[in-house]
């Protein structure tokens, strides 16, 4: 029976879920199983089932540039569950009925997770103890995956972008904008916008970082955010999505998980004493010094200043899932090419 062929009920979402679950070893059938879309991310999509013996995610793998491949999902899988044994919260998935972490079925990839009962908080919502306990978070896991791999031969760091192709892009997408139609609020504001960074850049180019300006290259989660870690109460009890694992700057990741977590969802603007019990977390759990922050910050408010992956995506790719993250992610360069000191201060003292 091909995939178009099977009834309606046993594929949600375009996943087959009850051939998928055909390969582990779960008490409930498929028919004792209630099934709930969760959310659908960029580089995954989620089921949420339930049956009698439990509940589980069934995790579908969309990505195609590299992270979805076998071997990359299973260095992700092992990363997962050896973090769990160093006493990180993380969730290994279940094993198939073969011994592997997850199944390839009709050229896609699948893997299923115990279903892990929490809350997504943004930084925002946690008291100055809980804010030191979650850089203190991210930093154990830096410092338990330099661990775990090998050490890293610190590479040559990836070039800053480059002001003049900033400029090239901006003249593109405020082109795009002016023939988008029907015109709508958002593409007066992405024109604003665009305009303001124009004048930003060419105040700021002459603080491009250069190679020598990068800190340390280790393992990172690559995506930590609040949509990737799950609270019950006080304590952080999942830390979600390992799709982007790899070899980054470490203190670049810290600072740029502070800007998602910390900053106010309309305005942009980070909450600077949060942040920096944040910081002091991160600094102490991960041995990293003010130094290697103090670059952290320079090179995320460098990309944040040259970037428009947002609006790249309206208008070159038509998909407008990120619009709504757009205002406070502009307002946010404005705000911190103003209080680029405070931010600095806050992430180094």
């Amino acid at each position: 029976m091909t995939q178009s062929q099977l009834p309606v009920e046993r594929r949600v979402r375009g996943i087959p879920v009850a051939g998928v679950l055909e390969r582990y070893p779960l008490a409930d059938p498929f028919d004792a199983l209630h099934v709930e879309p969760v959310s659908q991310g960029l580089l995954n999509r989620g089921l949420r089932l339930t049956g009698p013996h439990g509940s589980w995610f069934l995790k579908q793998y969309l990505d195609d540039v590299g992270h979805a491949s076998g071997s990359a999902i299973a260095a992700q899988h092992r990363v997962i569950a050896a973090l769990r044994e160093h006493g990180l919260p993380t969730t290994p998935p279940l094993a198939a009925r073969d011994g592997r972490s997850s199944v390839l079925l009709r050229g896609r990839r699948y893997a299923l997770f115990p279903w892990v009962e929490g809350a997504h908080r943004t930084g925002r919502s946690l008291d100055h103890a809980q804010c030191a306990d979650l850089g203190a978070l991210l930093g154990r896991i830096h410092s338990v995956l330099a661990a775990l791999h090998p050490p890293v031969e610190q590479p040559a760091a990836v070039p800053s972008a480059d002001p003049d192709d900033t400029e090239r892009t901006i003249a593109d997408l405020l082109e795009r904008s002016r023939r988008r139609d029907p015109q709508q609020p958002f593409d007066t504001l992405a024109r604003q916008r665009l305009r303001e960074r124009r004048t930003l850049l060419a105040a700021h180019r002459h603080r491009r970082p250069g190679p020598a300006d990068a800190p340390p290259t280790g393992w990172v989660h690559g995506d930590f955010h609040p949509l990737n870690l799950l609270y019950r109460g006080a304590a952080p009890v999942a830390v979600l999505d390992w799709d982007r694992l790899g070899l980054k700057p470490r203190a670049e990741e810290a600072v740029r998980a502070a800007t998602l977590f910390f900053h106010h969802p309309e305005t942009g603007v980070l909450d600077l004493t949060r942040l920096r019990h944040y910081a002091r977390g991160y600094r102490e759990a991960s041995g990293s010094s003010p130094e290697e922050l103090a670059a952290g910050v320079h090179r995320v408010w460098w990309e944040r200043l040259n970037d428009f992956w947002m609006l790249r995506w309206r208008y070159q790719r038509r998909d407008e899932r990120a619009d709504p993250l757009f205002p406070a992610a502009a307002a946010q360069t404005v705000w911190w090419c103003a209080e680029y000191g405070r931010v600095l201060d806050a992430c180094v003292d």
